[in-house]
Formats: structure tokens, C-alpha cells, sequence
């Protein structure tokens, strides 16, 4: 008897984080802005770690084209809300030039107690992400799909790259995020797990030792989410613009029922451990999309410009039948132009060789950003 498919359902979540208009610095929500957000996207905002940041969370969305339509809405009250108090919203990782400790936390009992529990890692983590839910409602199919998914992850985080920068300095990464967030514990790639019982019983030890409260403390870049029947992609920088993250949406789902679909013909992709997907991990995380990928099936490093187009024919029957095959044939346009770290660096860059000075440069990148931020709302 055939497996019933799953929904393959999606879900986003975004973080932001808040500039002023005039100096383009980090700003804190002044009072009344979350307050405004909230009431206006009920129950799709919140406020984050830090007083200059914020997140929005989709609802559950049955194909991209629903997640576009909410994502839309969502960016544009932000930008709208933020535009009444002169801030604006960037969808970037890190600002190009502020400083983490001139900013504060959140006073709320959540962000006390892991500032209280994470000390001086947590007060660094000026960073934004972007998570994207697939729906699967089988636990064991969830670890059993993730297990694979993780041979992917490098490959999305180098097509979202959108942190070169760290107060005030190219850093040479195109993912700066990383190396702050990877400070933290429990984070990293996912561990090969043998199924949900094994999953639970590890979460259970902790959650016994009083050391977590639940899985939600669980940081991977990939993870059964602590809250959904989903999977939950962690990785990806989040993107300036709606389309970069839709396509990134996108691939992960198509990605998810190609997987699926595989083990209805008793397949599966080949697992490998995590010792060698972390060299693709940091080859993102370095270079983005620059330096190529291991194919560890080939034992070569290929350009990433055919591992896209690798990708794109092993997911195009699923990005069919899922409504999403252009969006994830736009993979192929963000090769071709650069992720956003490279346009970051190309505007630092130009502003520069017109004369500006280095800080001016930096402003030039957060204007950009702002730019991004609007261009497909």
C-alpha cells in the first residue's frame, strides 16, 4: 500500500534588523513600534534577542505562491510601521559597521535567562537568520529526510549569504553570521540520527538534567521543529530580497519531496558524515558561491554554477508538481549575479572609488540594503 504524501506545507520565518533613517546605525524600537506591528499582523510578529532587531513568521502556507503573497504583507507592514518612527528594516545577517555592545537586549524573561545562561557568546549575537518550515507529519519520515537534507544545507547557505561585513570590517567570509552563532551550543550541522526515538530520548537527557526546557533549544542548522510537525532548515543567512528567500524556500521543499519521493522507489540519498559536509559547510561559509563545492560522489570540487544546475534537474519533476519550478530555477539568476554578499562588497567597493571614506562606504552598503529590502514588495 502506497505511503500517503506528505503536505510538504511551508512556513518562513525572518529576522530584521532596525536602522535610522539619518545616521543608518542601529536603532532600538522606540515605544509604540512593536506594540503597532503586533496588532496589525496578529500573532506574526515579535520582537527579538536584541532591542534593534525583530521577527515575522508566515503562516502555514500550502505552496510558495501563498508564502509570497504573506512574506509581502509582512515585510511591507514592517517597512511601513518602521517608516512612521524614521527606522527602516534591513533583511541582512549583520549591519555592515555597528557595534554589539552598544546595543541591549530585550527585557523579557526568555531573553534574561539566556543572556543569564549564555553570558558573553549571547551578547554577540547582532545576527539575523532565516528559517524555513517544510511540513511532514511522520516523526521517524522527518529524522529519516533530515538525515539527507544535510548534504544540501552548504549549498543553500552559500545562494544566501548576506553577511560580509562585521562593525566596521570585511571580514573575507561571505557568512560572518556563522562564526558568532556557532558559538553558542548545541549548533552545527546535525548529527546521522537512527530515528525520532533517538532524537527524543537525547533531548529528554538534557531536558532531565535541567540543562534545556525543551527542544526549542536545540540550535542546528537543520532540526525537527520544537513547536510543528515540521523540518526545520536553520542555515541560511536571511536574504535582502523576497525572491532570494522564496527561491530558497522553494528549493528546500522541492528538495524534501525529491528525498520523499526517492524512498517510494526504496532509495535514498547516500549519507555522509558530518566531517566532510562541514568542509561544503565552511567553503560557504568563506567563499559563497566563489570556490565551488565538493562533490563527494565525484571526488572533484565543481563550480557551484553546476551544482545549482545539478540540483535543479534533480528537483524539477517536485518543483513541478509543487508549483514552485520557476522560483527554483531563479537559483540560477542569483549565481549569475551574485549573492549578497558580493553585491555588499560591489557597492563598498564603487563607493570608495568614488571618493567616500570608509564609513561612508559602509553607509552607501546599508542604503543599499534598505534598497533590497523594498524591491520586490
Amino acid at each position: 500500500m502506497a505511503t500517503p504524501e506528505p503536505a510538504f506545507s511551508l512556513g518562513i520565518e525572518e529576522e530584521y534588523l532596525l536602522v535610522d533613517r539619518d545616521s543608518l546605525d542601529l536603532a532600538p524600537a522606540p515605544p509604540g513600534l512593536m506594540e503597532k506591528c503586533a496588532a496589525r499582523l496578529e500573532g506574526q510578529f515579535s520582537p527579538e534577542f536584541l532591542e534593534c532587531q525583530v521577527e515575522i513568521g508566515t503562516k502555514v502556507c500550502a505552496d510558495v505562491n501563498e508564502a509570497r503573497d504573506d512574506l509581502r504583507h509582512l515585510r511591507s507592514t514592517v517597512a511601513e510601521v518602521a517608516g512612521e518612527f524614521n527606522l527602516a528594516p534591513i533583511a541582512a545577517s549583520c549591519h555592515p559597521f555597528s557595534d554589539w555592545r552598544d546595543q541591549h537586549h530585550t527585557k523579557k524573561d526568555r531573553y534574561n535567562a539566556l543572556r543569564d545562561d549564555l553570558a558573553g557568546v549571547v551578547r554577540r549575537l547582532l545576527i539575523c537568520g532565516c528559517h524555513v518550515h517544510v511540513g511532514i507529519d511522520d516523526k521517524n519520515r522527518r529524522i529519516d529526510l533530515m538525515n539527507q537534507l544535510r548534504y544540501f544545507l552548504p549549498h543553500l547557505l552559500a545562494l544566501s549569504c548576506s553577511s560580509p561585513f562585521w562593525q566596521g570590517e570585511d571580514t573575507g567570509l561571505s557568512c560572518y553570521r556563522l562564526t558568532v552563532f556557532d558559538n553558542l551550543p548545541r549548533t552545527g550541522l546535525p548529527p546521522k540520527l537512527d530515528g525520532w526515538g533517538e532524537f527524543e530520548r537525547s533531548v529528554a537527557a538534557l531536558v532531565e538534567l535541567d540543562l534545556i526546557e525543551d527542544a526549542s533549544k536545540i540550535w542546528w542548522d537543520m532540526r525537527p521543529s520544537a513547536t510543528y510537525p515540521t523540518i526545520e532548515s536553520r542555515i541560511c543567512d536571511v536574504a535582502p530580497r523576497l525572491e532570494t528567500t522564496l527561491t530558497i524556500a522553494a528549493l528546500i521543499q522541492s528538495l524534501t519531496r525529491m528525498l520523499w519521493r526517492l524512498s517510494q522507489k526504496n532509495q535514498r540519498w547516500r549519507l555522509y558524515d558530518n566531517f566532510l559536509i562541514s568542509e561544503n559547510r565552511w567553503r560557504a561559509q568563506r567563499y559563497g558561491m566563489r570556490q565551488g563545492m565538493i562533490d563527494f560522489g565525484a571526488h572533484a570540487i565543481i563550480p557551484f554554477e553546476q551544482a545549482v544546475e545539478d540540483i535543479i534537474e534533480l528537483v524539477a519533476e517536485d518543483a513541478g508538481i509543487l508549483g514552485c519550478l520557476r522560483e527554483v530555477e531563479h537559483a540560477r539568476a542569483i549565481v549569475q549575479t551574485g549573492n549578497s554578499a558580493d553585491s555588499q562588497r560591489a557597492v563598498f567597493t564603487d563607493a570608495i572609488e568614488a571618493g567616500d571614506s570608509t564609513h561612508e562606504a559602509l553607509q552607501a552598503v546599508v542604503r543599499h540594503l534598505i534598497e533590497e529590502f523594498h524591491a520586490d514588495l
